[in-house]
């Protein structure tokens, strides 16, 4: 137990809102592989980091950059096949 009698109260909020962040981040993952393996609409993922990065669960940059790269992957299984590239 800590000196600071405040202290335990401190300990108890660290441990509940790292419990909470670690719910949070988890559903994050498992949203954002849902989405790249086509089973979930992108605009609800999208969402859900937006609310995580208003929250600080996470950083909002992070948020930006995996909503970056979902639209990049969805974007690369949608246009597969078709040749993106053109020869000049």
């Amino acid at each position: 137990m800590p000196n600071i009698k405040a202290a335990g109260k401190w300990m108890r909020q660290t441990e509940k809102r790292t419990q909470h962040n670690k719910e949070a981040k988890s559903r994050l993952r498992t949203l954002y592989k849902n989405a790249a393996a086509g089973k979930l609409d992108s605009a609800e993922v999208e969402s859900a980091f937006d609310k995580a990065a208003a929250k600080g669960t996470i950083h909002p940059n992070k948020a930006a950059r995996k909503k970056s790269r979902l639209a990049k992957s969805l974007q690369k299984t949608k246009g597969s096949g078709s040749g993106t590239k053109r020869a000049k």
